[in-house]
């Protein structure tokens, strides 16, 4: 046990030796890195200038050529090996962190040189993208009709690449806005009718690539948009009656004023399309004995384009039809329950956020490869090490 111990001892009590640094293989070594990064670059440049040939035969018409590319982009990783076996490149050493760096260097190079080269200012296929709402689409005359629009595009949208035609006559410039990427043009009413005035409207807009997008549609005005039609005006009204508005549009919300006072809103009513139901037992109705009101009635459209907001706030884009008439009604002598209900609220449009799930997918493809990667470079660590 003595000697053991002895021996243990002397072996402790040697001199550390540094062991001796090969210069000349180190430099080689590093040498061959530096040349393996930079082949592995200038295929990423190669190949992007290739893929982006094939982007542009392809054309927007081939909805699924950011995948096809990949795969090419993939598919040709292989001949990396090749190129540095053709070179002499010496790979008797070379690692799986080697090939890692050497493959994430070609990958990243390919696809951020073919991000730049398929969007403006290289290159630029894409007609403007444009989201048109008219507010109404049939309005009360007296009232007005607003056209909004949001307008994008990668190349740049200006004022004087837009036109807007009605009834085939040219918008003047100066009667519509365009900012921050919103178009706006209010309509003015034409002079009542009896008969309904619809108005056709083709909006033009070209980018500064000279791409295009029309869009076309109408509107109409109208005596007979909006209406209290239950009960006849000049009747008495007690809290158990039925107030009744029709409503010929598409529109979010309908409520109704007592002597101008604060809004009442009017519920669906499912016994009839286009009706909307109230009665006087809601705050705002005055609970006096034979009372004279003035109830005015309107409805409200509104609409929120897909993630466009203003100070981090969704803006909410909005218009209102009024009724012409005004109805006069008495409170009847049984003024029990009347004006005693909170008010109801009304579910309305609110702003999203919409994603591009083809950038997405695409993302979510790398990501699964280079993990793919990470942990096959562990798991041969992880060998090696036992």
């Amino acid at each position: 046990m003595a000697k053991r111990r002895k021996e243990k001892d002397e072996e402790e009590d040697k001199p550390f030796k540094m062991p001796k640094f090969d210069e000349k293989k180190f430099l080689t070594k590093e040498k061959r890195n530096i040349k393996v990064t930079f082949l592995s670059a200038l295929f990423g440049i190669f190949l992007s200038l290739l893929c982006f040939g094939f982007y542009a035969l392809m054309g927007p018409e081939t909805p699924a050529r950011w995948y096809l590319l990949l795969m090419v982009a993939i598919a040709n990783a292989a001949f990396l090996k090749y190129i540095f076996i053709k070179l002499n490149i010496d790979l008797s050493d070379f690692t799986n962190k080697n090939w890692f760096s050497a493959l994430a260097t070609y990958f990243f190079v390919w696809l951020i040189l073919l991000i730049v080269l398929v969007n403006p200012p290289i290159h630029d296929e894409e007609s403007p993208l444009v989201d048109l709402v008219v507010l109404p689409k049939m309005q009360e005359y007296g009232g007005t009709i607003n056209i909004y629009a949001k307008i994008t595009d990668n190349a740049g949208i200006e004022k004087s690449g837009i036109s807007l035609e009605i009834n085939d006559e040219t918008i003047p410039e100066s009667q519509y806005e365009f900012k921050n990427n919103i178009f706006t043009y209010i309509h003015q009413s034409p002079v009542a009718s009896e008969q309904d005035q619809t108005f056709e409207y083709t909006l033009t807009i070209e980018d500064i690539s000279g791409l295009e997008t029309q869009k076309t549609g109408s509107f109409t005005y109208s005596e007979d948009v909006i209406s209290l039609v239950d009960p006849d005006a000049g009747s008495e009204i007690e809290a158990v009656d039925d107030i009744k508005i029709r409503v010929n549009a598409k529109i979010n919300r309908v409520y109704y004023t007592v002597n101008d006072g604060h809004p009442i809103n009017a519920t669906i009513d499912p016994s009839r399309e286009n009706y909307y139901v109230s009665n006087a037992e809601y705050k705002g109705w005055p609970a006096e004995k034979n009372k004279t009101v003035t109830v005015k009635v309107y409805a409200e459209k509104a609409y929120y384009f897909e993630n466009y907001l203003e100070n981090d706030k969704f803006v909410k884009f909005n218009n209102t039809i009024m009724d012409n008439t005004s109805y006069i009604f008495k409170i009847g002598d049984d003024t029990t329950d009347i004006g005693e209900k909170d008010l109801i609220t009304v579910d309305m449009p609110e702003g999203k956020f919409v994603s591009a799930p083809g950038f997405e997918a695409i993302v979510f493809i790398i990501s699964l490869v280079t993990l793919a990667l990470i942990f096959k470079y562990k798991k041969k660590n992880q060998k090696n090490k036992k």
